[in-house]
């Protein structure tokens, strides 16, 4: 297996600071963090004399349009314009291959660094990987600020709502003294009021009959402490719902009185494969859960993709897991 180097973000910051195309890739099912990461980069890198484009294997959430809007019509790769023949490829907040979906396929070997701050998963560049960073959107903040440079000005917004979302709002139990002190130095140049409003106090009507869905598919384990909702192809089709409509269901079981550890499985398309998302409300690692299926992530909240015939045998696969984890 190829090893790679580890980088120090002085070493990035130069390379970064070179002048030259640069394609921007971040994790399929994109949430606030990476489309924020990666767009906020972007911006900084068209600042300082690096055309840059913006890549994911999936489109951007309707809900999460508002991050990107004038900026780039579509993230998809069919849209890439020319003169990025000869790009360099830098990733953010991909953990592993896997979580580039289809981008890895077409772009994978020519990543020249990833940065990240998932504390396990699958080095496939040389990387920046800070696992005490409560989003990407940190790393990126620090590297800007590192540099010395004025940020451009729609970094603060991006920057803000990867910090914000990755948090739970400053909620969850990754946010630090540090978090705050970097929000705090964004606030001023952002509304607050409106960036919240649209990550955590909008949902669409569809997102609204996903979570029905979710508690009807809920199941509870050991007592009420494990609890598993999941959603099958044939779920999705017969109630007319997307992927990204399913986004919040993992929330959704976390917040169920009781709960220890969430788990929301969907099914994205007719194959046998299903994608898991883990929270965990104690301390207990999720990640290590997910990483016996590739996958991976933080200790309190991580994914993977579980091949099964259904979706009784995702859940049961998964539980499995999570009861081995809880003996060890």
């Amino acid at each position: 297996m190829k090893e790679y180097r580890k980088l120090t973000a002085e070493q990035v910051l130069a390379q970064l600071l070179q002048p030259q195309p640069t394609c921007v890739l971040f994790h399929v099912h994109p949430d606030a963090d990476a489309i924020g990461s990666a767009f906020a980069l972007a911006a900084f890198l068209r600042e300082n004399g690096s055309p840059a484009y913006c890549l994911c294997a999936d489109e951007i959430p309707e809900r999460l349009r508002f991050l990107t809007d004038g900026v780039q019509e579509s993230v998809l790769p069919d849209s890439l314009p020319q003169g990025f023949e000869n790009a360099r490829f830098i990733s953010v907040d991909t953990a592993s291959p896997a979580q580039m979906g289809a981008l890895y396929d077409i772009y994978g070997e020519r990543v020249s660094l990833m940065i990240d701050h998932h504390g396990m998963g699958t080095p496939y560049a040389d990387h920046l990987i800070l696992p005490d960073a409560a989003a990407c959107g940190e790393i990126i903040f620090d590297l800007i600020a590192a540099s010395g440079k004025e940020a451009p000005e729609e970094c603060a917004a991006l920057l803000y709502a990867a910090i914000s979302s990755d948090t739970g709002g400053f909620r969850y139990s990754n946010t630090t003294k540090e978090t705050h002190l970097r929000a705090a130095a964004l606030v001023e140049r952002i509304d607050v009021a409106d960036i919240s409003h649209k990550l955590f106090g909008i949902k669409s009507l569809a997102m609204l009959r996903a979570e029905q869905l979710g508690f009807e598919k809920l199941h509870l384990f050991e007592g009420g402490r494990i609890g598993i909702a999941s959603v099958s192809f044939e779920d999705k089709r017969f109630n007319k719902l997307q992927d990204e409509h399913l986004s919040t269901l993992v929330d959704l079981v976390r917040s169920v009185a009781g709960v220890e550890i969430a788990v929301a499985i969907r099914q994205p398309t007719e194959a046998r494969s299903f994608r898991v998302s883990t929270r965990a409300n104690i301390d207990f690692d999720v990640a290590a859960v997910c990483a016996t299926f590739g996958g991976g992530g933080h200790r309190r909240a991580a994914g993977a993709t579980v091949e099964a015939k259904d979706t009784a045998e995702a859940e049961r696969l998964v539980l499995n897991a999570i009861l081995a984890e809880m003996k060890k």
